[in-house]
């Protein structure tokens, strides 16, 4: 069942911004509603307070921490914002379609959906699992985002297509074309994600559905980030043309540009949101 779930007034199947009345201003996804997945804490928190920052309803998934997505819900309700906590596996096909039908019936199809749900992990340089030491699990382990972004996209994809289109983005990382760090398993399984990712957007183009990429460098701070010794923070960012590493707020306003009707031509896209370390 839903957790937090209430109704509103916004009508989610305007795909297609209307222009505002002179002397009214409109934000750019006013009446859509997003879902993003692991929007609890970190990168996932930033992205849906972005996209509720420009007028979407969100729907903030989380796994286990239920009073963080309330915090998350509090800030996006205390500027204005439309939010709604929800608590569901996404590795689970059956939590998923519930997840969705229930915003559904209260807030309408889902326009955006944000894959950014990542299994457990750790960026620690020391205590990382060599070539030597890492096993098939731990890669099948990783792969467990994969599997909620084919679980998510087929939840929300029927209602797209009945509602005229849509916005499907997805978090990589920029390891993926520069593994300062050998995460084995971490980085082969978002790199499935571009596979993935084209697939989806060659079948779903015609069904004006866009599905595009972000890859995301070195985020300071997050629960995953916290283990990456300073040595290796003071590399990458010294190795950036831009001086810093990024933060969770970089990747929300990646995600909006995606989401937003500026990117409406662009999919199959993996761009890298880093500071300018990764230029593919």
């Amino acid at each position: 069942m839903a957790r937090g779930l209430a109704a509103s007034g916004a009508d989610p199947l305007n795909l297609i911004r209307s222009a505002p009345a002179e002397g009214e201003s409109m934000s750019i996804l006013e009446g859509k509603v997003a879902l993003v997945t692991g929007a609890s804490r970190g990168v996932g928190a930033a992205v849906a307070e972005s996209l509720a920052g420009e007028g979407a309803a969100v729907v903030v998934n989380y796994l286990k921490n239920e009073a963080f997505a309330g915090e998350v819900v509090d800030r996006i309700r205390s500027r204005g914002g439309d939010a709604f906590a929800y608590g569901a596996d996404v590795t689970d096909a059956s939590s998923v379609r519930e997840m969705v039908q229930a915003t559904a019936e209260t807030l309408g199809s889902v326009n955006i959906l944000i894959n950014n749900a990542l299994p457990d992990y750790k960026f620690d340089p020391v205590g990382r699992k060599d070539f030597a030491s890492i096993r098939w699990e731990d890669y099948l382990q990783q792969l467990g985002a994969l599997e909620g972004a084919l679980h998510c996209s087929q939840a929300v994809v029927p209602g797209m297509i009945e509602g005229g289109g849509g916005r499907i983005v997805s978090i990589l990382t920029n390891l993926i074309n520069n593994p300062v760090v050998a995460y084995h398993d971490y980085t082969t399984a978002k790199s499935a994600f571009l596979g993935f990712s084209r697939n989806l957007a060659s079948e779903l183009g015609p069904s004006n559905i866009t599905v595009n990429m972000i890859a995301g460098g070195l985020i300071d701070e997050t629960d995953a980030s916290a283990p990456t010794t300073e040595e290796v923070r003071n590399i990458v960012a010294a190795s950036t043309p831009l001086r810093r590493l990024g933060k969770p707020e970089d990747i929300g306003r990646a995600v909006l540009m995606f989401a937003s009707p500026w990117s409406g031509f662009v999919t199959g896209q993996y761009i890298t949101c880093d500071g300018g370390l990764v230029m593919p």
